[in-house]
């Protein structure tokens, strides 16, 4: 089996697969201040919970974009779990070509998300991750990854709001109603949601018109689920892409 593991600035989300089936999933707060030896038992004790032999475990993927917990991480993985570790980057084999002006400076996600989706679905396509910052990846019919764009996320936005105004007060991240607000909380509401759809469709279009052409659009990120009904360019939404593009890497590079 293997363990996949994505370190991101809100959550690190953690899986195992057995062969090319997703046994298990789990999301965990970011913590700096944890060692090694804490994240090792508290990987252990989720996968005992689900009832998962953590001696099966036979390799490691890391994906991190949070560099200080990325050797915390391989430490864990080796003593806990396995003997082979990768770690993302861009030299890795991934079954596209990158054209960033600076390849070094792709973050690990974006090459794991590029890589699934064009697995996946092939080309060419968008692949946007809702996170802690929102990330859009362009990649061609023939699987060369263009670029991007990187917007602050949802949750940053909303935290903005309430921390750089003196009466607006932190809300829920729920649909409302209506677009135009009643009361305040509903007006706030609106303006993230509706809003955040908004700044998603003007983007790909003006992808779309670069390229020439329109393209699918893969949703993923721990906010995909809240966001991609209100986005009118979005075409399919995948959850754990960035789990399976570990998967799908880590086959490519274990020998």
């Amino acid at each position: 089996m293997l363990l996949a593991i994505d370190i991101g600035n809100t959550h690190i989300v953690l899986g195992v697969f057995d062969r090319k089936h997703l046994r298990g999933e789990w999301r965990v707060a970011t913590q700096l201040h944890k060692t090694s030896d804490e994240y090792g038992i508290l990987t252990q004790h989720l996968l005992a919970a689900s009832k998962i032999n953590s001696k099966r475990i036979a390799g490691a993927i890391i994906a991190s974009v949070v560099p200080p917990l990325t050797p915390v991480f391989h430490a864990m993985t080796q003593t806990y779990f396995s003997k082979k570790v990768i770690t993302i980057n861009h030299a890795l084999k991934t079954g596209i070509r990158i054209l960033y002006d600076q390849p070094n400076e792709i973050g690990a996600d974006r090459i794991v998300n590029a890589a699934a989706a064009y697995h996946l679905f092939g080309g060419p396509l968008v692949i946007i991750d809702f996170g802690t910052a929102t990330t859009f990846c362009v990649l061609s019919k023939s699987g060369d990854y263009l670029g991007g764009a990187i917007a602050p996320g949802l949750m940053i936005s909303a935290e903005a709001l309430h921390t750089r105004t003196a009466k607006l007060a932190p809300v829920e991240l729920n649909r409302p109603a209506s677009v135009i607000g009643k009361n305040t909380l509903s007006s706030i509401q609106s303006g993230l949601i509706f809003g955040y759809a908004g700044l998603v469709d003007g983007l790909v279009n003006r992808i779309h018109t670069e390229l020439g052409a329109k393209t699918e659009v893969i949703a993923t990120g721990g906010l995909c689920g809240l966001l991609t009904p209100e986005c009118r360019t979005i075409t399919k939404m995948r959850p754990t892409l960035t789990l399976e593009g570990l998967m799908i890497i880590y086959g490519m590079n274990r020998g």
